[in-house]
C-alpha cells in the first residue's frame, strides 16, 4: 500500500482574503483557483513554495456550522506545522509582513519554533527541526 496525505481542507471566510494571506504574507504558491459552477464554489489550492506534497484546500464556509469553525478547527491548539530550512529568514520575513506571532521564538529539543496565527486565528508552528 502506498498512501500519503496530500490535501488538507482549511475553512476560510473569504477565498480572496485567504489567498492574500497564504500567498501574499506566507509566500505560498497558488496552485489552483477554479470556479465550480455546479457547486457554486471555488477550488482553491495553495502550498508552501519549494514543496507541494501536502497542500491546503482553502474551503470557504458555506453553512452556519462551518462558519462557526473558521479559525477554530483544532479547538485552540496548534493544528498546522510549517517546516522551514531557515527559521530566522522566514520569521523575519513573516514579522515584516505583519504575521502575528503569539510569543517569541524558542529552542526546543526538536528544533527552533514560534507559533503564529493565520488571518482567522488558527495556530501554526513555524519550525526548523534540530
Amino acid at each position: 500500500m502506498n498512501q500519503k496525505i496530500f490535501l488538507i481542507s482549511l475553512l476560510v471566510s473569504d477565498y480572496d482574503q485567504a489567498i492574500e494571506f497564504y500567498v501574499g504574507k506566507l509566500g505560498f504558491l497558488l496552485l489552483e483557483d477554479q470556479y465550480l459552477a455546479e457547486q457554486q464554489k471555488r477550488w482553491v489550492v495553495v502550498a508552501p513554495a519549494g514543496h507541494s506534497d501536502c497542500k491546503l484546500l482553502l474551503a470557504q464556509a458555506s453553512t452556519e456550522q462551518q462558519a462557526c469553525r473558521v479559525g477554530d478547527q483544532t479547538g485552540g491548539r496548534v493544528g498546522f506545522f510549517l517546516q522551514t530550512d531557515d527559521f530566522w529568514r522566514d520569521y523575519q520575513a513573516y514579522t515584516g509582513r505583519g504575521v502575528e506571532f503569539t510569543g517569541p521564538p524558542r529552542h526546543e529539543v526538536y528544533g527552533t519554533v514560534a507559533v503564529f496565527r493565520d488571518l482567522y486565528g488558527n495556530l501554526w508552528d513555524l519550525l526548523q527541526p534540530a
